[in-house]
């Protein structure tokens, strides 16, 4: 399987089309055959999967993202449909994305859940479900395992309750039998979806994670600035209600193109459709799954490609549903809006928060994952420093303190520094700084 943006037939193989006829064109889910007349007879391509189709009287403009057909690799570069002279289409490079050849019966084994049922363990031993479960652990794994070899597994309900971190959420608790497959599929299938992920996904993966995303920034920073000699701009983009949003049949549709093994896709799809955010069937992911965490990392992950293969973004870094892009144009990031925007809409159907977007220079502070960065240093955010004071005031312990003087190493914080020190060191702080 090849997918790519724009594709463009290298050599001898290279063909412009004189006409573009579409069939079965519709939106949902948005595969259609472009049938072109050519020098020598008629090529067809099928199974475009088209994103933002746009037809006016004169002519057919085409953006083709996330393009997926068979094709023979060794034929396939680029492809660009030309009409009337004109290019439709970005200017991306074709990508191979090999299929995951994980076996169901693989995942599922009762080694593979004992496993995880030591990892799942950890910290929770004398929870009162988890307790109830133990009891007549082996009883309980080998019933599941049967579940699962004859695939009558369905998964359960949710328990709900709401948290402050600071802005209110609704967690979602599954289950300890379907909190502990959870960790089995985990287990199985993150290798795999990691290593297609881009370098510049930074949530919920290994070795990535807020601090490296932010240095990734400021490394950005220093270089569209060349050094802080030349204007900045940045970019900021949030997505609205991202987890309770992700639509059921997308994401299926997307790990359906990763696996070879049906029985994976359908496992998946039990996770999957075990949760819908309230009075929307087959929308939203709970938090609280430890495969939510990953799944959107994979649904994310076409909108990662598109930036960085089709629209050829180098300074672009997101964290969940947060992402920035820096260029030394203001004009280059104004024209990417309504481009991100029909791609998120029309593919992934979700849409920008337009209280969270906006242009500003690097020198006038961008606030990103819980700081506000400047060409030379970055600054705890101060709803996040005002979090922390009362944190401390709550628990005031030698552990509390000590992690949030860690925290405070990757940015300059030094009054706030000194205010730690003075707890740890005589217990009386000095008023916290303005």
């Amino acid at each position: 399987m090849l997918i790519g943006y724009a594709f463009i037939l290298p050599g001898n193989l290279r063909k412009e089309f004189d006409t573009i006829e579409l069939t079965d064109t519709h939106f949902n889910p948005w595969y259609f055959t472009i049938k072109g007349k050519i020098q020598s007879g008629e090529y067809i391509l099928k199974h475009f999967q088209e994103i933002g189709l746009n037809l006016t009287a004169k002519s057919i403009p085409m953006s083709l993202r996330d393009v997926l057909y068979n094709a023979k690799p060794q034929s396939v570069g680029n492809l660009s449909l030309l009409k009337d002279g004109r290019s439709c289409g970005g200017g991306g490079k074709a990508y191979y994305m090999q299929k995951s050849t994980v076996r169901y019966s693989e995942i599922i084994t009762t080694s593979n859940l004992l496993q995880a049922w030591q990892e799942f363990l950890r910290g929770k031993r004398h929870r009162n479900d988890v307790a109830v479960f133990q009891a007549k652990l082996m009883d309980n794994i080998l019933a599941l395992h049967t579940e699962l070899v004859e695939k009558t597994y369905v998964h359960g309900g949710y328990a709900g309750f709401n948290i402050s971190d600071p802005k209110p959420r609704n967690i979602h608790k599954a289950r300890v039998r379907d909190r502990l497959l959870h960790h089995v599929i985990y287990n199985a299938l993150y290798p795999y979806f990691d290593s297609t992920f881009v370098y510049d996904s930074y949530s919920c993966r290994v070795s990535k994670g807020t601090h490296r995303a932010i240095d990734r920034f400021k490394k950005f920073g220093r270089i569209v600035s060349k050094n802080n000699t030349r204007t900045c701009w940045v970019l900021k983009c949030d997505i609205r209600k991202f987890f309770a949003n992700i639509d059921h049949r997308v994401l299926k549709e997307i790990i359906s193109n990763h696996f070879e093994d049906a029985d994976v896709v359908w496992l998946l799809g039990q996770v999957i459709d075990s949760f819908n955010t309230g009075g929307k069937p087959g929308v939203g992911l709970p938090l609280g799954n430890l495969t939510s965490q990953l799944l959107v990392n994979v649904y994310m992950n076409e909108f990662d490609q598109f930036v960085k293969r089709e629209l050829g973004c180098t300074y672009y870094v997101r964290y969940a549903d947060d992402f920035v892009f820096l260029s030394d144009e203001k004009n280059t990031l104004e024209s990417l809006i309504p481009t991100l925007s029909d791609f998120l809409e029309l593919r992934l159907r979700l849409s920008l928060h337009p209280d969270k977007l906006f242009i500003k220079t690097l020198g006038s502070g961008v606030d990103f994952l819980g700081w506000v960065h400047f060409p030379n240093y970055r600054v705890l955010r101060t709803t996040t420093k005002r979090r922390m004071l009362k944190g401390l005031r709550k628990r005031n312990t030698t552990e509390a303190l000590a992690s949030y003087k860690g925290m405070l190493s990757h940015g300059n914080g030094y009054k706030l520094k000194n205010l730690i020190d003075a707890q740890l060191h005589y217990g009386n702080p000095t008023p916290p700084p303005k």
